[in-house]
């Protein structure tokens, strides 16, 4: 019979439990929190001066933000995407930032009932 400290000793002998990940910095929660109250425009203006590429892509619907990429972004992306306020919806396969307004989910594509325009499109101050 194995003793723990063998087993222990075994596990720790593994490449893939040795620390050889490389390891990413943490999402801060007291930062998200405070970009998930943020209005519209505070958002834009943030995505533009920190992330200018989501604000390319960044698009507007009502007052939420939506940004939405055709493949798989890789895990620096999404931490920032999550550490800037944004949340993944599956239903929608896309990145939605509430922009401080939660409202109940909607059958149909909110751009029918609000509109949509994509960020890039507006002159910002």
């Amino acid at each position: 019979m194995k003793t723990t400290t063998e087993i222990s000793k075994k596990a720790q002998s593994r490449p893939e439990q040795s620390g050889t990940r490389s390891f990413l910095p943490r999402i801060s929660f007291k930062e998200r929190r405070k970009n998930r109250a943020l209005p519209t425009m505070r958002l834009l203006t943030l995505l533009r001066r920190k992330a200018p590429r989501f604000w390319e892509v960044a698009e507007v619907v009502g007052k939420w933000v939506w940004i939405t990429f055709t493949q798989k972004q890789p895990r620096e992306v999404t931490m920032t995407l999550s550490e800037l306020g944004f949340h993944w919806n599956k239903l929608r396969q896309c990145w939605q930032h509430p922009c401080g307004t939660i409202t109940p989910r909607s059958p149909r594509d909110p751009r029918i009932k609000y509109g949509s325009y994509f960020a890039a499109d507006l002159e910002l101050i």
